[in-house]
């Protein structure tokens, strides 16, 4: 039948298609049943995700959430046409930022946008924050799938995560205890993470490098023979159940996730007042991938502390006396451990203070 401007319009005619998003949410379920934990209520399809919290072992637990995306990595990712690991990387970027406050992540939820659903597409990046789920031992209790016409061009779409977690009251860590004498122990990153992907696009323009390199090509050796889109691409590292059973042995007195604005500006946030961190540069190799990208920007020593985790994407300030037992139990969580600097009184302006090369 021909459309006239009297014809009857539908929802799908304006370029939404309801039985897409309907398919969508029979796909992932099976994923979602996965993530299952105690205190979890019902399944998707309601109007909210119910946990009970009094279901699970706290006796005094302080909520603590928070809310993140993925940034321009999205951009790469559908370049690429890669979407298995973006889902990880959105989940990653939450739950690391509850823990650094003591608390295991519970539930999670997600918001998918897009100008027209794709459920292939959607399904393989909703499976793939299932997978950072169960890695967190966090339920995926819900979440929003919107279609946008006109909003978003042909194949992109946008992400967005929120995360509830818990902890007892007198177990919450805010840093206020640390003092001068502390060690800070760094937790290796997988890569670049999630953070400083504008730049990295940047510097990929700029080179004008293939992503189907190899990054011992492209440095001219090392034994890192992974294509650089690889390497750009590997998912931001979840270090929830390393730290939860370090944290159920010993007293962490700050943690701080090295996100966009690196060492520089994220350990600042847990330092009290009269201290500063002082920081071995030479006390870890910087990782191939930023080799590269410090190479071929260029991009300047003080940036690049700035702007990316440079291989450690996660600090930890422990006692002195502590730190060696720390470390043992992290390492046997499979984390790569450096003890990389200490805490001293305040001597000058900057609260992090930088010795030897990065390299």
């Amino acid at each position: 039948m021909k459309n006239t401007p009297d014809s009857p319009l539908s929802y799908r005619d304006a370029g939404v298609d309801i039985d897409a998003g309907a398919e969508l949410v029979e796909r992932i379920k099976p994923a979602a049943k996965a993530t299952l934990r105690k205190g979890v209520m019902g399944g998707l399809g309601g109007f909210g995700g119910l946990f009970k919290l009094a279901a699970t072992d706290y006796k005094d637990p302080i909520l603590v959430s928070s809310t993140d995306g993925v940034g321009t990595k999205l951009k790469l990712a559908i370049d690429l046409n890669r979407h298995e690991t973006i889902g990880i990387d959105l989940v990653a970027m939450c739950v690391n930022d509850v823990l650094v406050q003591g608390a295991e992540p519970l539930f999670f939820l997600d918001y998918f946008a897009t100008g027209a659903l794709e459920v292939a597409t959607a399904a393989t990046v909703i499976e793939g924050i299932a997978k950072g789920c169960q890695e967190s031992n966090c339920a995926l209790l819900g979440g929003e799938t919107a279609e946008m016409p006109d909003m978003y061009a042909p194949g992109h779409y946008d992400l967005a995560g929120f995360v509830v977690g818990a902890v007892e009251s007198d177990r919450v860590i805010d840093g206020s205890r640390i003092a001068p004498g502390d060690r800070i122990l760094a937790l290796a990153s997988s890569g670049v993470h999630s953070n400083g992907y504008s730049l990295v696009r940047k510097i990929l323009s700029r080179s004008g490098a293939s992503l189907a390199s190899p990054l011992d090509t492209l440095l001219g050796g090392g034994t890192d023979a992974r294509p650089l889109g690889d390497a750009l691409m590997a998912p931001t590292r979840i270090y929830v159940r390393a730290l939860l059973a370090a944290l159920g042995q010993f007293t962490l007195k700050g943690m701080a996730h090295i996100t966009g604005g690196g060492i520089t500006d994220n350990l600042p946030r847990v330092l009290p007042d009269g201290v500063e961190a002082v920081i071995d540069l030479g006390a870890w190799s910087l990782p191939p991938v930023f080799q590269w990208l410090q190479q071929a920007g260029p991009v300047a020593p003080e940036e690049m502390l700035r702007t990316f985790n440079c291989g450690v994407g996660m600090l930890v300030v422990v006692a002195d006396a502590d730190a060696e037992a720390v470390s043992c139990c992290l390492r046997e969580a499979g984390e790569t451990v450096f003890s990389i600097g200490h805490i001293r009184a305040r001597q000058g302006d900057a609260p992090v203070v930088y010795s030897g090369t990065l390299a």
